[in-house]
């Protein structure tokens, strides 16, 4: 089995979680030396990302119902919770740990779906996803620059910018996640002591290359998207911080 997909998936998927802290990061210190106020720098840092919040706590209750587990009233309204900004939140019973994985899991697959309709519908990613199959940097970077000439690009840019940055599971998401995790796991190496593993392997290597592809082509594109409003941030803290003789520190 080719790993290089695999390994540029992982990659991609990697520097997605790093720039989407950097944004909540300088998004947070933007707001922070704009007002002066904690309390009203977290309303006016959730702003922006509201329609996404929204999103993320919807899939949660949705998964919840599909999955027959009871849910309460979904909240977004942003909050201190000692040194962390809850930005919003669901009650759910508690569960087994599969559907409580699968609960956990439902803003990532949900904000997953949303950006690659866009993708596709809108950004016709879909030549990004061959360039990257053929490894062109030429080919990647004139499919970027047509990216800019969709219809209301910057306006769909921003809906991937506030799903993209509220789509990824939080700490409290991945409680169940243990459990299944092990159990692939041991389930992983039994098939592979056992001699099933490479059959297995063979059989599953084309829908997991495809796969892999399509995550990547669209992970990429999110990066993509993301960066411009994470660099018009830097340049905004930056001003503003030489204007008020003021900094963030980290």
């Amino acid at each position: 089995m080719n790993w290089l997909p695999l390994l540029g998936l992982a990659v991609t998927l990697a520097l997605l979680v790093v720039v989407e802290r950097r944004i909540h990061r300088h998004l947070q210190g933007l707001m922070l030396l704009l007002t002066g106020d904690r309390e009203i720098a977290v309303v006016l840092y959730a702003l922006p990302l509201m329609p996404g919040i929204l999103l993320h706590e919807v899939s949660h209750a949705l998964m919840a119902r599909l999955l027959g587990v009871r849910v309460g009233r979904v909240c977004v309204r942003p909050r201190l919770a000692g040194k962390r900004i809850q930005l919003g939140f669901v009650p759910v019973e508690e569960t087994d740990p599969l559907r409580g994985s699968l609960i956990g899991l439902a803003p990532l697959l949900t904000g997953s779906a949303v950006i690659l309709l866009i993708g596709y519908q809108v950004f016709s990613i879909g030549g990004l996803r061959q360039a990257l199959s053929e490894g062109t940097w030429f080919g990647l970077l004139s499919h970027f620059v047509d990216l800019l000439k969709a219809p209301d690009a910057w306006l769909w840019a921003y809906v991937i910018f506030t799903v993209s940055n509220t789509m990824l599971p939080s700490r409290s998401d991945r409680e169940s996640w243990r459990p299944i995790v092990l159990f692939l796991v041991l389930a992983a190496a039994l098939a592979w002591f056992a001699g099933f593993a490479p059959a297995i392997i063979e059989r599953l290597q084309a829908p997991i290359l495809l796969a892999t592809r399509w995550l990547t082509a669209m992970y990429g594109f999110t990066i993509a998207a993301d960066l411009p409003f994470l660099i018009g941030m830097l340049l905004v803290e930056w001003g503003l911080g030489r204007v008020r003789g003021m900094r963030v520190e980290y």
